[in-house]
């Protein structure tokens, strides 16, 4: 188990996680039902505490932990707003993207989780991949009750 691979793999992950913050929180601005929106908050908000534990346990481990969104999210969040000047908003469309930021979040748990981490930060990532996968299954589930709404 080597620290500096652990501290690589967590600040992808602290990446990843500002950029399902930023995400959802786009998703929401954009979204007409009170639920959705409330439901894309509360996912904005638990990427916000999953990216400060994973920093938290980078400085634990010696390591300067990332403290913003990857290049590829931010090109998606982008991708969203030309989106939203071409075609109106949708509360389906933003879910498929929510979703979509949701498939690229489990991926790279699951690349994470394939470097050499240590034990507690290998606890540390598969407790937050739950958390993923759960907010991918919940995004999924409102989507498909969205498709002809």
């Amino acid at each position: 188990m080597s620290t500096k691979d652990t501290i690589n793999a967590l600040n992808d992950l602290i990446e990843t996680a500002k950029d399902g913050e930023y995400g959802f929180s786009e998703c929401a601005k954009r979204v007409q039902s009170p639920t959705i929106k409330e439901t894309l908050l509360r996912r904005s908000a638990e990427c916000r505490t999953a990216a400060a534990e994973l920093q938290s346990y980078v400085r634990q481990l010696g390591g300067d932990p990332a403290d913003s969104g990857s290049a590829l999210g931010a090109l998606h969040r982008g991708w969203i707003s030309v989106k939203d000047a071409l075609t109106p908003d949708s509360d389906h469309r933003m879910l498929e993207e929510a979703e979509r930021g949701e498939d690229t979040a489990l991926a790279r748990y699951r690349k994470a989780l394939k470097a050499d981490l240590t034990p507690d930060a290998r606890e540390l990532v598969e407790r937050q991949m739950r958390g993923a996968q759960a907010n991918h299954d919940e995004v999924k589930q409102l989507r498909d009750a969205t498709v002809n709404a």
